[in-house]
């Protein structure tokens, strides 16, 4: 007989602890599974984020400002005498003396210097005998054709005859005036022998001395003397076009020169060209100065300092705000969210770091300072935060 299969043996309960702490492992793994994830997740989208704010341009930004109520224009100007004029001999000779010198104060028509002229002299003596003996020749021929015409009104000569004797008197009174013209064109050179002063003024060149060979119309550009009336100054100014409109006529301005460190004079504008110069696109103004104490000096080189008055309703920016595109002049504005809107404007005038802006933009307007040549229409970009000077230390 054999022996009975044995029973089979109860499952022992798993312990209560060992299950707990699987459990426990299992929830660990998967929290750090999921804080994996999550990690990843999130380095992702921050990386994301910092390349898309790298993306970014970052710019600076300005306002607009309200136009001053008056614009002061400085130009250069020339400072010259009323009247100038260089003196030029017309006779030909050699300087005989000269009688006032550079500086010296002259009155309209005083002898500044005599030439003499030797040739002339001749010629101005034989020009008398010349006429002398055209004058005898028609009074001869005067008084025949007088006879003549006597015997013509006896027939006692004839037609023929009586006119000869008229036509050769007709041509000794051509002979006589031409000698007359002749002599008057010798004796008006010889007049010249005296060189005088054309008006009240002052001497500011002398270019010749005594013995000197003068030649009538000699290099016109060294004349004799130079003769300037100072009693009054003109300063000219050449006018940007911008500011041209505003010039008129009465418009006072101050004149600083080098040699009156200090000192403003005050000019007035009394002529204008009324016409710009095609070249450089200025307007030649005329200011004129009274200069009765003589301070002033023709030739001087001035700054002239116009205050004219400005357009309230105009504003101003910065000269590093503007593009220039092919659709004209442009500026680019942010708005709130900082996305970029391309403003077309219409500029005025120049003042250097500063452009006047007539139409486009508005006081409260936010503009892009020196803007990327990529900037376009809806672009987002970030702005920097301004720059803060630091305080100065005290010593």
């Amino acid at each position: 007989m054999s022996d009975p299969a044995p029973l089979p043996q109860p499952q022992q309960a798993p312990d209560p602890r060992t299950r707990r702490n699987t459990y426990l492992l299992i929830a660990v793994a998967l929290v750090l599974a999921v804080w994996g994830i999550v990690s990843r997740i999130s380095a992702r989208n921050a990386l994301e984020r910092e390349a898309a704010a790298a993306a970014l341009v970052t710019v600076l930004t300005g306002k607009p400002v309200q136009g001053p109520a008056s614009n002061r224009l400085e130009l250069p100007g020339n400072v010259q005498a009323f009247y100038e004029a260089p003196i030029y001999a017309r006779t030909n000779g050699y300087l005989k003396m000269w009688y006032t010198d550079i500086g010296a104060p002259v009155k309209k028509g005083q002898l500044l210097a005599e030439i003499e002229t030797p040739e002339i002299d001749q010629e101005l003596r034989q020009a008398e005998a010349d006429l002398a003996t055209a004058e005898a020749n028609y009074q001869l021929a005067r008084t025949t054709n007088e006879r003549w015409k006597g015997l013509l009104a006896t027939e006692s000569v004839s037609q023929q005859d009586a006119d000869q004797r008229a036509g050769d008197a007709a041509a000794k009174l051509a002979a006589r005036q031409s000698a007359a013209a002749n002599l008057a064109r010798l004796q008006q050179l010889e007049s010249f022998k005296r060189v005088v002063a054309p008006f009240d003024g002052i001497v500011t060149q002398r270019n010749t001395d005594v013995g000197a060979l003068i030649t009538a119309g000699q290099n016109p550009a060294v004349p004799l003397f130079r003769v300037a009336d100072t009693h009054r100054l003109r300063i000219y100014v050449s006018i940007p076009q911008p500011y041209a409109g505003s010039i008129r006529r009465g418009l006072e301005a101050a004149l600083v020169l080098a040699d009156h460190p200090g000192r403003t004079f005050t000019a007035t504008v009394e002529n204008t060209a009324n016409a710009l110069d095609a070249a450089s696109r200025t307007l030649q103004v005329e200011l004129q100065i009274d200069n009765a104490k003589g301070e002033l000096l023709p030739g001087s080189y001035g700054q002239v300092a116009f205050d004219l008055v400005a357009d309230n309703n105009t504003l101003r920016i910065p000269v590093n705000a503007v593009l220039f595109r092919a659709e004209g002049l442009q500026v680019a504005t942010l708005d709130e969210q900082h996305r970029v809107r391309l403003k077309t404007i219409t500029q005025g005038r120049d003042f250097g770091k500063e452009v006047e802006v007539l139409r486009g933009v508005s006081l409260g307007d936010t503009l892009v300072l020196n803007p990327p040549d990529s900037i376009s229409d809806g672009m987002q970009v970030r702005v920097a935060a301004p720059v803060v000077a630091a305080p100065a230390k005290k010593s």
